[in-house]
């Protein structure tokens, strides 16, 4: 009884875990920066609830996120990254936010050398 029990609970575990892997997403999108410090202010502005990685190439400019597609969308993310100033493919940062970013920051000028 006691094994039937235990097996039983495996395939109810194995189950669980195989539905909540299904609503983790990973996407690439361009998000417009220059430097180390617009990777920081990116990544930071990413990571918000439902976002298990987020990692921005400078060189690419390309932000790879990994989030449960049931706690956010990547719609939701960069709105967020949008809001810290820096546009992304989808969505365009408000030009007021983008003037906040220093000056090395605003990726429109071209006028960062790190």
């Amino acid at each position: 009884m006691k094994y039937i029990i235990s097996v039983l609970f495996i395939i109810f575990s194995a189950f669980i875990v195989s539905a909540q892997n299904s609503e983790v997403k990973t996407e690439t999108f361009k998000v417009a920066g220059n430097c180390s410090m617009c990777k920081k202010r990116i990544e930071d502005a990413a990571y918000i609830k439902g976002v298990k990685r987020a990692e921005w190439n400078k060189e690419t400019k390309e932000l790879t996120l990994t989030y449960n597609s049931s706690k956010t969308s990547s719609e939701t993310v960069l709105q967020s990254i949008a809001k810290a100033g820096h546009a992304s493919e989808k969505v365009t940062a408000k030009e007021e936010d983008y003037n906040r970013l220093p000056g090395c920051c605003q990726y429109n000028t071209n006028s960062c050398n790190d």
